[in-house]
């Protein structure tokens, strides 16, 4: 099963917040023993959201989409999902009640009365209204829930669709991960080692990176070039990641390679 994020804003295109989506995703599927396949930034423009969202639906991955889920005029996500898939919006009874239960609380703790007919109030259940076909996604934070809808390839896959901030995004893919996805958990067993290379060139290496790759099954090469760094200078970090018990052999292959190369070798990490 592969996974993926799609991140919706023009602020975060436009600097004006820097994401914290995408490093978060990626530390609660690594918890889980599982990794993101990939990523897309878009901004508040409908027609790219329907477009990133269609082809989500299309892939059969498991995708998490972040943010546009509110009822302001930059907020589209809803209808896009809506447009992606060609269907109709309606009002979700359980995500209505879940409102309207929110509306009650916040009253109370004001000491105001709860008037769930007033114009403000009216209009917040509009963050109620998904796709046909959509399922909750319960919000810890304020019951404002998100929602999710099913891909259109056979399987597992589905767009789970969460706000944009991060104290109710997180949890909210956590719960999804936890809910719906309990039986996909590995035990961590994933890691990389790699070794900083000197004086080698990628292009002179890479016949020996396609090598280990096609000779070690389930493993995969992978090189990280720097032309400054403080430490080390100009090298390469090369190395193998993958199931733990598949490394070793797969990682002394490599630098069998690298010596017969006759390259400059030096510390060698784990992670």
């Amino acid at each position: 099963m592969n996974f993926g994020l799609i991140i919706i804003g023009d602020e975060i295109l436009s600097g004006k917040r820097q994401d914290k989506h995408l490093p978060k995703v990626i530390e609660l599927l690594a918890e889980r023993g599982l990794s993101l396949s990939w990523v897309r930034y878009v901004g508040d423009e409908p027609d790219r959201i329907t477009a990133d969202l269609k082809h989500a639906f299309e892939t059969g991955d498991v995708v998490f989409s972040c943010g546009g889920i509110g009822a302001t005029p930059d907020d589209h996500t809803r209808q896009c999902a809506a447009r992606a898939l060609g269907v109709d919006l309606a009002l979700h009874q359980q995500a209505r009640d879940l409102i309207f239960e929110r509306m009650r609380e916040t009253a109370a703790e004001q000491g105001k009365p709860y008037e769930p007919d007033r114009a403000d109030n009216q209009h917040r259940l509009n963050m109620a209204v998904f796709p046909l076909g959509a399922n909750i996604i319960p919000n810890p934070f304020n019951k404002i829930a998100g929602f999710s809808l099913p891909s259109n390839q056979a399987g597992e896959g589905g767009v789970y669709f969460v706000p944009g901030f991060p104290v109710m995004a997180w949890p909210m893919v956590a719960w999804v991960l936890d809910h719906r996805y309990a039986h996909l958990k590995r035990a961590l067993t994933s890691s990389e080692k790699s070794v900083i290379v000197f004086g080698a060139m990628e292009a002179t290496l890479t016949p020996l990176m396609e090598a280990i790759e096609a000779n070690f099954s389930g493993v995969k090469v992978f090189s990280l070039p720097s032309v400054d760094h403080p430490q080390w200078g100009k090298h390469i970090e090369l190395g193998v990641k993958g199931h733990t018990e598949l490394l070793a052999d797969a990682y002394s292959a490599l630098l069998h390679g690298l010596r017969e190369h006759g390259a400059e070798l030096g510390p060698e990490l784990v992670r």
